[in-house]
């Protein structure tokens, strides 16, 4: 029986956004347009010198469930938390998106996971991003009849580095296939893919990830090339779907031989990039879970992003069902 569209599993972070110019990011060492992981210390001081701060449940592969939900899909998800206040905010906002959300918190310490986000004037976003609770989230934290009810169970690169959580997706995947369900990723970050290259293309060629998102640092990145094209040709010989963004001009879409290049949704003001993949993927799949053509796929998807694009934060503050109407896609 299908309950639910999509499962995202991923790591529970509530963010902290906050604007600022290039200089600052200079000043205090932080790596512009990435995701920079950094300890509890390095936390409270960047915390200590952002300006005024939106403070939003976040994530992303959270930030996916909310946009399958916000399209009226039926989305779950997967991640951990402390019984903080903190935690408490997260669970609260995706259980308000809709989303099926159960898993149990850990305890108080490590706390709940926050992002520092600091947008520069151009809309870029550059993430800070301390682990805290997330990383604790292991196979015990699998509902397996979630996982048998969705059609595909997506994940995030990110959970690459906690170790546990490698276990966890893998008996996700186990699940999924057994059930004749599909698994998809994203590979979230570039410094993430030359961290874990050689898995990511395992889980690719070994048939564990069936659908993969990235964009076009990220597809160059895991295949060690600076010629776009090659790297479309391999990605698309590595997995049974893939779709990679490319900024302004839209997405590339392959499965084999089939290629679909999908513009980009036009915006009136790019505010902030945060959670733009993120909610191109939640586009996608809803598409995909809905049999909807690759390309309507794409549209959707360029859509969620353009939408989230045009605000602050990563969790879509108007109807996407609404949106994909006006536009003629549902």
């Amino acid at each position: 029986m299908t309950r639910f569209d999509v499962l995202t599993v991923g790591n529970a972070i509530v963010d902290i956004i906050s604007r600022c110019n290039d200089q600052f990011l200079i000043d205090n060492k932080i790596t512009k347009a990435a995701m920079n992981l950094i300890d509890a210390d390095r936390a409270e001081l960047l915390y200590s010198r952002m300006g005024p701060a939106l403070e939003a449940s976040g994530g992303s592969a959270g930030n996916t469930a909310a946009g399958v939900a916000n399209f009226g899909g039926r989305a779950a998800y997967f991640g951990k938390v402390a019984e903080d206040q903190l935690g408490e905010i997260f669970a609260h906002d995706i259980r308000a998106q809709g989303v099926h959300y159960e898993t149990k918190p850990k305890g108080t310490f490590p706390p709940t996971a926050r992002s520092m986000i600091f947008v520069t004037e151009d809309g870029e976003r550059s993430m800070n991003t301390y682990l805290g609770a997330c990383v604790e989230l292991g196979p015990e934290d699998v509902e397996e009849d979630v996982v048998a009810a969705a059609k595909v169970t997506y994940f995030e690169g990110y959970l690459w580095d906690p170790p546990r959580a490698k276990e966890a997706i893998r008996e996700c995947a186990r699940i999924a296939h057994a059930n004749g369900r599909e698994m998809s990723m994203t590979l979230s970050d570039s410094f993430c893919v030359g961290r874990y290259r050689e898995e990511f293309l395992d889980l690719m060629r070994s048939g564990t990830v069936d659908i993969v998102f990235a964009n076009r640092d990220e597809a160059l990145s895991l295949y060690e090339t600076d010629d776009f094209e090659k790297a479309l040709k391999l990605i698309a010989g590595d997995c049974k779907i893939a779709a990679v963004t490319i900024g302004k001009d839209g997405a590339v879409i392959v499965r084999g031989d089939e290629r679909y290049v999908v513009d980009a949704h036009p915006i009136e003001e790019r505010v902030d990039t945060t959670g733009a993949g993120d909610l191109f993927a939640a586009g996608f799949l809803f598409g995909y879970t809905q049999n909807r053509s690759l390309e309507d796929c794409g549209k959707l998807g360029n859509l969620a992003a353009a939408i989230v694009i045009e605000q602050i934060g990563p969790r879509p503050m108007r109807s996407l069902s609404e949106a994909a109407k006006e536009t003629g896609l549902l």
